[in-house]
């Protein structure tokens, strides 16, 4: 993929991500970090109570993590699978007797149409990561 389109969607991704770890993940965090210390706290309980006290403490954001993990490996294999198709068409066209400066345009211009397409994605993968993250923290 062409630096600057990589850039391009670097950028988008990293934002997303931020986004959801400061609105949904560290609120998560913070849970799970203030239940286990409760779990710690009971006097009362056995070394395994307190450690099944603790696991389930960490099972939501656990669940959130791979929830998250899951949404942006299933939009790279997307992403992957455009400009595949991109490298494709490009060497295609070099076999069929293209000259290569054409080539190149045509896979520049395909690339970034593959990035365009899936940055517009974004907002709505972000948007069904929340509610998916908000159900998960109830």
């Amino acid at each position: 993929m062409a630096q600057a389109q990589q850039s391009r969607m670097q950028e988008a991704i990293d934002s997303m991500v931020q986004g959801l770890e400061r609105e949904n993940i560290r609120k998560m965090q913070g849970n799970m970090f203030r239940c286990s210390a409760g779990c710690c706290e009971n006097d009362t309980a056995s070394m395994q109570q307190v450690h099944h006290c603790i696991e389930r403490c960490h099972a939501p954001l656990a669940q959130a993590q791979a929830v998250v993990t899951k949404e942006l490996e299933r939009f790279q294999d997307r992403l992957a699978r455009c400009t595949m198709h991109c490298n494709d068409k490009a060497k295609d066209s070099l076999d069929s007797g293209s000259k290569e400066q054409q080539v190149k345009q045509q896979l520049e211009g395909c690339v970034t149409k593959c990035v365009d397409d899936h940055v517009h994605l974004i907002p709505s993968m972000t948007k069904k990561m929340k509610e998916t993250l908000a159900a998960i923290a109830q």
